[in-house]
């Protein structure tokens, strides 16, 4: 079945590629400019801006090379030289962005980012920023053979659909378990809110289930607690809601969002281990609303 990308999409971004320096552990693109969303119409996906993502290993060179290339890329910071965009980068989500950049005769953003600051935002959701993005279906027009990132990329993915279990009911359908997914690195939860975050998320989730399917679908056939038929382009999910078993999935959680519960959970003047207080939330009825409070 071919999956609905925006037309011409790979010579597109090929071309894009090409004005940058080809020092990339890993680049992406995203966003309605790359996959059609619900209530869009093809011409206005076309003309819609294309999001890149750039990882690189070294910062300071790449940026150095790309001043050289594409200084009126830069904002008044070009003047400061690449030593000071790097440090500036490591602020926030250890992501830089470039935006409003005339590229073969459509307008682009792009962010730099360091492939260690993405290994560790996929492994440990340190601000969910970029992992967040690699939770939906992108792009991937490069990618080196890293072997710790390809790790990272899948730990990501695998640490969506935990979270996405606990904050779900016993039994859900495939679309309800992309649309938790997909809400994970929007603020509000999906089930509970009108509006703006709701229908951004059910915009993206709608018209690409086909593409969440080939993101997710390895994970899920692999999963003890569902009933996979790709085949079919079906899901049955029994998730165990025992103490348990939420238990297991809490342990299993990155360590950001783990502490983000704990502190939740714990009051102040306790000095309980992390362990001991998962343990109390597995046991607490809305414990998938503490991970939902955790993860917001």
């Amino acid at each position: 079945m071919a999956l609905p990308v925006l037309s011409s999409s790979a010579v597109k971004f090929r071309r894009v590629l090409a004005h940058f320096p080809q020092e990339l552990s890993l680049a992406f693109a995203y966003g309605s400019g790359v996959f059609r969303q619900a209530g869009a119409s093809a011409e206005q996906g076309e003309n819609n801006m294309l999001d890149f993502v750039f990882a690189v290993d070294d910062a300071m060179t790449w940026h150095t090379t790309n001043l050289s290339k594409n200084r009126s890329h830069y904002s008044f910071l070009k003047f400061f030289g690449p030593k000071q965009i790097t440090t500036i980068q490591k602020y926030g989500a250890g992501i830089y962005y470039n935006t409003l950049v005339p590229c073969n005769g459509r307008m682009i953003k792009y962010g730099v980012i360091s492939t260690d600051a993405l290994i560790e935002d996929l492994f440990h959701w340190k601000t969910l920023y970029v992992a967040g993005r690699l939770q939906k279906p992108v792009k991937i027009l490069a990618q080196n053979e890293n072997s710790k990132l390809q790790a990272a990329l899948v730990s990501n993915l695998k640490s969506a659909v935990t979270a996405a279990f606990l904050m779900l009911p016993e039994s859900f359908s495939e679309e309800d378990l992309y649309m938790q997914i997909a809400g994970l690195s929007y603020s509000g939860d999906f089930r509970m809110i009108i509006g703006e975050d709701k229908s951004k998320v059910q915009n993206i989730v709608k018209p690409n289930v086909a593409h969440f399917q080939k993101l997710y679908s390895n994970i899920l056939q692999d999963c003890p607690q569902v009933v996979y038929k790709h085949h079919l382009g079906r899901l049955e999910a029994s998730i165990d809601k025992s103490p348990e078993g939420q238990f297991t999935q809490l342990m299993a959680l990155p360590k950001t969002l783990q502490q983000k519960i704990t502190a939740l959970v714990n009051p102040p003047g306790k000095n309980r281990d992390v362990e001991e207080i998962l343990l109390q939330v597995a046991h607490d009825p809305d414990c998938g609303f503490v991970v939902h409070q955790g993860k917001s």
